[in-house]
């Protein structure tokens, strides 16, 4: 199954920030979308799952050349900065959210189990998660996506803040997650995408653009995007 961006734009006032964008993501495949902040990342993330309307275009799936409409339920979407009920333990907080989505699941499996998963230490997961590292709390809000398991997983920024071995623990479960849903990984560090994607886009001036990840080998090729990504400056919604 594919997952097709069709003549998206959006605008805030004059400023266009997405410019009648398309591309087509494969399952099975973490995509790094590459870009300065400001670049417009969080802007085309928040128009894909449908958190802000877009002005045009259209965001569908495609099986064997039959197009239906993305849905809401269609996306997980793991924010930069956390946001969990930090009045809930981390207990209390995926039992909610198992009981809420039981219906849908395949298979639940015991909240310990998943804790292990995600590497939630025993002596936390009865904590309050307003205690919780912000590494912690983005393992939960990673969870909840896991567990529901949309066909697509937008990821914007997640591991620009964490320490290293929580970083590591990500990027474990991003490798491992991938099958049989696309993964989004937005981020403005290269050597970053480069390490954990299968493929890397640009959003430069509005536009995504395919990098050939072969060509990335090359110092010129490399300086080349670093440029495209220096002309961006810092305006722009992020």
């Amino acid at each position: 199954m594919q997952f097709i961006i069709d003549r998206l734009s959006k605008s805030y006032g004059k400023k266009e920030v997405l410019k009648d964008v398309s591309f087509t993501f494969d399952e099975g495949k973490i995509y790094g979308l590459l870009g300065r902040n400001g670049a417009g990342k969080t802007t085309l993330f928040n128009c894909l799952n449908g958190d802000i309307p877009r002005d045009s275009g259209e965001v569908c799936f495609s099986d064997g050349g039959v197009r239906r409409p993305s849905r809401p339920e269609d996306i997980g979407y793991v924010l930069s900065t956390p946001t969990v009920p930090e009045f809930l333990t981390g207990r209390e907080f995926l039992k909610f959210f198992l009981d809420i989505n039981a219906a849908s699941l395949d298979k639940p499996q015991p909240l310990d189990t998943y804790f292990d998963y995600v590497g939630i230490e025993p002596a936390d997961r009865d904590r309050l998660m307003k205690d919780y590292s912000h590494g912690m709390k983005n393992k939960m809000q990673m969870l909840a996506s896991i567990i529901i398991h949309p066909p697509v997983l937008l990821l914007d920024e997640p591991l620009t803040s964490l320490d290293v071995v929580a970083s590591e623990e990500m990027k474990r479960m991003l490798r491992e997650v991938k099958a049989g849903r696309t993964v989004i990984f937005s981020t403005h560090i290269l050597d970053l995408a480069l390490d954990l994607c299968d493929e890397i886009v640009l959003l430069s001036h509005g536009e995504l653009e395919e990098i050939d990840r072969e060509n990335l080998g090359d110092d010129a090729f490399k300086a080349k995007i670093i440029s495209a990504l220096r002309e961006e400056g810092g305006a722009g919604n992020g």
